[in-house]
């Protein structure tokens, strides 16, 4: 899409209803919507994430290679960790209402929630924000890669990995039965 609009066309939208526009569904209490420039073709350099979490959901690890994000608490609390690539060290942060975090382009990191009816507002300067996904690296590279390149067994490799699915989003799965072995604040690696 081009750079550049022309807001005199009758194509020009300048209004969207986020409550219509779905990216991701776990269940009615963990979804997420989306208005980026194929939702609202206004938008241009812009994109945004209206986030909804119940307690102990995560937005998966993951990073955008296209994109910095801003992400505002508007209700509930979540716990949020960055590794910084310089350092090579976790920097983790706590976002209560009126809380929010900067999270440079290209940094791996994800967002625990700490409360139920968690609501987060998610910005990108980018007009759709590109995600990379660690349920899609785990999942989607060859075992017998993984296997070779840090000596591990390939079948166990495998079996370790089985219940990992390609673009989780949220989790845990709906059907994990393991509770959270980890009592609030979340102890960061």
């Amino acid at each position: 899409m081009s750079s550049s609009i022309d807001y005199s066309l009758p194509t020009a939208q300048f209004a969207i209803d986020m409550n219509k526009s779905p990216f991701f569904k776990k269940d009615d209490q963990n979804y997420i919507t989306i208005a980026g420039v194929e939702q609202l073709n206004t938008l241009k350099n812009l994109s945004f994430l209206d986030i909804h979490l119940s307690k102990d959901n995560v937005i998966e690890p993951h990073y955008h290679q296209n994109a910095e994000e801003v992400v505002y608490c508007i209700a509930g609390g979540v716990s949020v960790g960055l590794l910084n690539p310089f350092t090579k060290q976790y920097q983790h942060y706590s976002l209560s209402p009126g809380k929010l975090i900067n999270i440079p382009r290209g940094w791996w990191h994800y967002e625990v929630a700490t409360m139920e009816d968690t609501h987060l507002f998610a910005i990108f300067d980018a007009p759709t924000p590109e995600i990379i996904l660690g349920s899609d690296f785990l999942s989607l590279t060859p075992p017998e890669i993984m296997a070779h390149t840090y000596c591990l067994n390939e079948t166990q490799w495998k079996r370790a990995i089985s219940p990992i699915k390609p673009s989780m989003i949220i989790g845990p799965p709906i059907d994990c039965r393991q509770t959270n072995p980890y009592p609030y604040p979340y102890p960061y690696y």
